[in-house]
């Protein structure tokens, strides 16, 4: 009994698939002005997308030594608390000033 129902559901899932493909290509072969934005949409959707990849194939590597910069200090990069003490330290160790102080 649970077979013909998965069947009967994949061939009900397939049939609205293709009367969906049917239904696209005899749009795509129209010449309707919606049908021309949508072509030049997706073309420049497919454009960007392309390009995008380019530039990270050609730049990533560049992006991402920006991004993760070694060593401590002032130009090679931005540490968290003070050199000298760990996180731990430097909250549990001393007492923070307050405004008035």
């Amino acid at each position: 009994m649970e077979e013909s129902w998965d069947f009967e559901f994949l061939s009900h899932i397939a049939d609205g698939f293709v009367s969906f493909l049917s239904e696209f290509v005899d749009d795509w072969l129209a010449n309707d002005m919606r049908v021309s934005i949508f072509k030049i949409l997706l073309s420049w959707l497919v454009f960007s997308l392309v390009a995008i990849h380019f530039a990270w194939k050609v730049y990533g590597n560049t992006v991402n030594d920006m991004y993760y910069r070694q060593g401590t200090g002032q130009n090679g990069g931005t540490p968290d608390t003070a050199p000298h003490l760990s996180g731990w330290e430097s909250a549990a160790g001393e007492t923070l000033k307050t405004h008035l102080e």
